[in-house]
């Protein structure tokens, strides 16, 4: 019987301490949030409404039927739901909505794979190898990255003129990938460098061979960095006006981002039609970035850690 008793009294013991576990944990669940998580949580939803507000509105806009878009004043709701307004662009052919949509994917795509094609290798080598000038060339890389378009302009026309690449898709690809080729590099490095040398070492012994090693080890663990990388420029070539309004003058040479302001000219004004095309140049980088945003975090804080 004293041999039951001490056997069961353990067991009674730790019964206990899980119930005043669960008690403690239940009064944690159920203690009001403290005044700094609200406040943190409200300036968070402000913060939210306040970069959201601006697509609200473009929504609204694009939906009011033509005469409510000049009325005085201008009320924020459409008295008529115009849901046709986003069909009707695709029909439109000044500016050309649908076939400014396929040459910004074209530019824009063409743009990453260039950009990644170059700045993969040139980030392995600097990453991997330490060769006299490795920090004057990354210093150089960086620098081209601090000089906006808009100041190159000029050199950029001559340059194209030069090369008889004005008016073409391939001008505004070169243009577009040389200018977000910096940031692929250095993403690209810090992240290659993030990787252990030792485990493409241990597949090269493996008998993987130096490029089966890159192909089936580095590349792999640097996926973040390259998806980033891709992200980056996809969107930079997507969202970029300037070069393409300079060096491009046909009508199926047209991107999206110089499609949309003709809408709104000295000889006709479809505000309707301007905001429905602006949200649909949105669609596509926001599906990328669904896609790719588990792989976006790891990738932008590569080099972060030491």
């Amino acid at each position: 019987m004293s041999a039951v008793t001490a056997e069961t009294a353990p067991t009674a013991e730790t019964a206990a301490e899980n119930a005043a576990e669960g008690a403690a944990t239940t009064a944690r669940r159920r203690r009001p949030p403290r005044l700094r998580t609200v406040l943190l949580t409200a300036v968070g939803w402000l913060v939210a409404l306040t970069f959201l507000a601006p697509y609200v509105q473009m929504l609204l806009t694009a939906l009011k039927p033509t005469p409510e878009l000049m009325k005085s004043p201008p009320s924020y709701l459409p008295s008529r739901w115009e849901w046709s307004n986003f069909a009707d662009v695709w029909s439109l052919k000044d500016p050309p909505v649908s076939d400014a949509l396929w040459f910004s994917l074209y530019v824009a795509g063409m743009s990453t794979l260039l950009a990644l094609a170059v700045g993969l290798p040139a980030a392995y080598y600097t990453a991997r190898h330490r060769f006299r000038g490795r920090g004057a060339f990354l210093l150089l890389v960086l620098v081209t990255q601090m000089f906006a378009p808009t100041a190159l302009l000029v050199g950029i026309y001559r340059e194209m003129v030069s090369l008889d690449l004005t008016d073409t898709a391939e001008g505004l690809i070169l243009v577009n990938a040389a200018f977000n080729l910096p940031f692929c590099i250095w993403i690209l490095n810090a992240y290659f460098a993030s990787i252990p040398k030792e485990l493409e070492e241990a597949a090269y012994m493996d008998g993987a061979g130096r490029l089966g090693a890159l192909a089936r080890v580095t590349l792999p663990l640097a996926l973040p960095g390259v998806v980033t990388a891709l992200v980056y420029t996809f969107i930079g070539a997507w969202n970029e006006y300037v070069v393409a309004l300079t060096i491009t003058s046909s009508g199926d040479r047209t991107t999206l981002t110089k499609a949309i302001p003709g809408f709104v000219t000295a000889y006709q004004e479809q505000w309707q039609y301007l905001f429905a095309t602006s949200l649909i140049a949105i669609v596509p980088v926001v599906v990328l970035f669904v896609f790719v945003e588990r792989y976006l975090i790891s990738g932008l804080t590569a080099g972060g850690i030491k």
